[in-house]
């Protein structure tokens, strides 16, 4: 009985096509929360919502940059509905945060059409690699490169925590920057 109620649960919370709604800060007040960012999170902040290529080589290359920052890596897919419903928890983390902590998206399996009208429905404060072949995915972990959503939390010294399927609310990713990420 247990396990039908909690299917019940999920099944409510994903939505079966679920309507959800974009959640972004307005400019101002993006501008406003990101104003005095240190130069590596601020050049992220300069290709915000960008679909970025390279690959895995970009991906990593930029993980490398970022040492001694907290990072967030979201992988994500516009085809996920999951994706979906906890993508907007990104939106205003990433403005809430993004003068302390560095966040990025993988696009995992998206063409660069779907990709981007992805971004145009949920803008973001920072880059995604396109990554169709999932080469990227692989970088970041070869067990979870076929999953979605993905978050992986590194730590200032390039520790990663992977968090597997969805967040089922704000708090909880709030929650898990906080502890591992100490922020």
């Amino acid at each position: 009985m247990r396990s039908l109620a909690g299917i019940v649960a999920v099944a409510t919370i994903a939505g079966c096509g679920s309507a959800a709604r974009s959640e972004a800060p307005t400019a101002a007040q993006l501008a406003a929360d990101l104003r005095g960012s240190p130069p590596a999170l601020a050049a992220l902040h300069r290709q915000a919502n960008q679909l970025l290529g390279g690959g895995a080589s970009a991906l990593r290359a930029r993980l490398r940059a970022l040492r001694g920052y907290p990072v967030v890596v979201t992988q994500w897919a516009s085809w996920c509905e999951p994706c979906q419903l906890e993508f907007p928890y990104f939106q205003r983390l990433s403005a809430q945060l993004g003068r302390r902590v560095a966040f990025i998206g993988n696009d995992a399996g998206d063409t660069t059409g779907h990709a981007r009208g992805w971004l145009r429905r949920f803008p973001v404060s920072f880059p995604s690699y396109s990554d169709p072949g999932r080469s990227a995915a692989f970088a970041l972990s070869p067990y979870f490169a076929q999953d979605t959503p993905v978050t992986y939390l590194y730590t200032r010294s390039g520790v990663q925590y992977p968090h597997i399927g969805l967040y089922l609310s704000e708090q909880a990713l709030r929650r898990e920057i906080r502890v591992i990420l100490g922020v």
